[in-house]
């Protein structure tokens, strides 16, 4: 039985009325076209247009017929049809008009033309249907704007209904569809162990619930990009034989409002319907920011619907979901909303592999290609470890690929001098020593503000009095190069080993600011404090960075141990002072320091210019030869 209750609620919905006014309006519109289509399918065409008329006086080779209908009534009607289309044109003239038009036009030009007689009329009842009274306005808007009211009403919908594309790309991989194992982390036990105890506490869900621990085992997966985040979300869905439903955060961001919320809404719908389930979230540290920043209320919509999503346990529906999210950022490295940290009762922190653990796994991405491709005996793999310090292991298999492509090119072999170059390629791009070619004087300069940095990085092992030996085992420099990178934007560079060091001292900040200063300093020296080039800009925005640091955020130089950043600009004065008052000195130091060297920086300079590239074994060889070590022990 029709309920009329129930139509009236369904009324109040704004949605349903919108709805009801697109079948409306469909309506109309399909009502209106089908009135101007003759009863045997002619489409009749309606026009005001005089100069149409007086068009046909050009085209009577193409005039089918012509006719006027009613030429006594005050809005006479010209009816004309052409051979070759099969619409009817109806123009419908002022009375006045009417009689120029027949005297100027068709009798002037011969055009034949008859009058319309009332059977004709009553068989073609279409040509006549424009006097729709007080609703032929409104007919006759909606006609001609029926296509793009349909298009609105349409996105409307889609805004609430959701359109293709507008959704979350989420796919649903099965257990069998998983390749890999948590064996194929390498290295990185205490991760392992982390993830063998999440899947303890999956297992055995109700042990846990007898300590009364019934939260859902949210998991919240941090760390640098390229550690095996993703793949680790992976490993857990096999080994618990559960589907997992993946989707990138940055697919929440529809830009509509209430976008966000609704595909999170369906993934959970998704993963409900599946029972036990994994829906993992990759890169979604937006959703992890402080709620609350902006003036617009709408913004915090979508973490607020996960926060409610991530509570699921409450409801039978939602017991067997698991939401595992990752991202790049943890709480130690940017603020973060405690609501949203407090849902995770699992956190993995990620970490780049150290020196062990890239040798593992260096290895174990070599051991993957075909025998003969790699030659063991000449393949260092602790040097090629030591050279890629805070790579992550997505990056070392880059660098991996990088030689074999190299390897195949060039027709040779992976060893470490191939391995040495890949890792070059992976990280500082294409070399160019055409584009440097005929610059010579530039190149004098690029070579004089290099070997600034180098000498400027070993300096304080010389002036220790170490022998060479000492200093080349300790320095990080691989090789100094003259040649452009366009990656960079740079006509030459020092390329270095990484530095596994994570907790700097303060002596060691100093000297990676002297180290950067080397390059502008040894400019200065050959060419006068008016003779510095804008090639400095990159090393003083480094050093500018670096001391602000120091002065700013640790106050490494006051007793007063205050994170000056966070008083916004008030004392910012005081502390600019102080950042000036550090680099003047660290920099007359730099710049007294690489006096001593000015002699064999000339010398190896020519040999730098000569041969566009110098390895650490070139450069420590030639160092042995021309540089005297002794005023530099005396001096220290």
């Amino acid at each position: 039985m029709f309920n009329i209750y129930k139509l009236q609620l369904a009324l109040r919905n704004t949605w349903v009325r919108v709805a009801l006014l697109a079948v409306i309006v469909l309506a109309i519109a399909i009502a209106a076209w089908r009135s101007n289509v003759e009863q045997d399918g002619a489409p009749v065409l309606r026009s005001q247009n005089i100069a149409e008329i007086t068009a046909l006086a050009g085209q009577r080779a193409r005039l089918d017929y012509l006719l006027v209908a009613k030429p006594l009534s005050e809005a006479p009607r010209y009816i004309y049809k052409f051979k070759d289309a099969p619409e009817l044109h109806v123009v419908k003239v002022p009375s006045t008009s009417h009689l120029s038009l027949e005297r100027e036009v068709l009798l002037r030009n011969a055009i034949p033309y008859g009058i319309a007689q009332e059977d004709w009329l009553a068989s073609h009842k279409a040509v006549l249907q424009d006097d729709g009274g007080t609703l032929a306005p409104a007919r006759d808007f909606l006609q001609r704007h029926a296509f793009d009211i349909t298009v609105v009403l349409l996105l409307l919908l889609g805004l609430k209904f959701g359109l293709p594309g507008m959704g979350m790309n989420a796919s649903v991989i099965t257990p069998d569809q998983l390749k890999g194992s948590l064996d194929d982390l390498i290295g990185m036990d205490d991760i392992k162990q982390e993830v063998l105890h999440l899947e303890d506490m999956i297992r055995n869900r109700r042990v846990y619930q007898s300590h009364n621990i019934d939260k859902p085992f949210n998991v919240m997966l941090t760390g640098p990009a390229g550690t095996g985040k993703t793949k680790l979300a992976g490993y857990l869905a096999k080994r618990l034989n559960m589907p997992l439903i993946q989707a990138s955060g940055s697919a929440l961001e529809s830009g509509y409002i209430g976008g966000g919320s609704k595909a999170l809404n369906a993934l959970y719908k998704k993963a409900c319907a599946r029972g036990s389930c994994i829906i993992f979230l990759d890169e979604a540290q937006t959703l992890f920011m402080p709620r609350g920043r902006g003036e617009k209320k709408w913004e915090d919509d979508t973490a607020n619907t996960l926060l409610g999503l991530l509570d699921g346990v409450k409801k039978e529906e939602g017991a067997h979901v698991i939401w595992v999210v990752a991202s790049n950022f943890d709480d130690s490295s940017s603020q973060m909303d405690e609501a949203m940290l407090r849902r995770f009762s699992v956190k993995i922190n990620f970490r780049l592999p150290n020196k062990s653990e890239r040798a593992q796994l260096l290895e174990s991405f070599l051991k993957r290609k075909q025998e003969g491709c790699v030659d063991w005996h000449k393949l260092d793999l602790d040097q090629v470890a030591e050279i890629t310090a805070n790579l992550s292991p997505a990056l070392l298999e880059t660098v991996v690929e990088r030689a074999s492509m190299i390897a195949i090119q060039e027709g040779k072999i992976i060893d470490t001098d191939l391995m040495f170059r890949a890792f070059e390629r992976a990280t500082i791009g294409l070399t160019d020593r055409a584009t440097t070619a005929e610059k010579t004087r530039q190149r004098e300069r690029i070579a004089l503000h290099e070997l600034g940095h180098f000498f400027m990085q070993i300096d304080p092992y010389l002036r220790q009095g170490l022998p060479l030996h000492e200093v080349k085992e300790k320095s990080h420099l691989l090789k100094i190069s003259t040649e452009s990178v366009s990656k960079l934007g740079a006509l030459g560079y020092v390329l270095s080993a990484g530095d596994d060091m994570a907790l700097r001292t303060l002596e060691e900040l100093e000297q990676d600011v002297i180290q950067l200063y080397g390059g502008v300093a040894a400019e200065e020296l050959f060419y006068g404090a008016r003779g510095i080039s804008v090639g400095s800009q990159n090393d003083i925005q480094k050093a500018t960075r670096l001391l602000d640091t120091m002065v700013n955020q640790l106050s490494m130089y006051t007793r007063s141990k205050l994170d000056y950043s966070q008083f916004k600009r008030e004392g910012g004065e005081h502390t600019l002072v102080q950042v000036e008052a550090k680099a003047d000195q660290l920099y007359s130091y730099t710049l007294g320091a690489i006096g001593d060297y000015r002699a064999a920086m000339e010398s190896i300079k020519d040999e730098l210019l000569e041969r566009y590239v110098l390895s650490k074994d070139d450069i420590f060889a030639l160092l042995e030869e021309r540089l005297d070590t002794a005023p530099l022990q005396r001096a220290a």
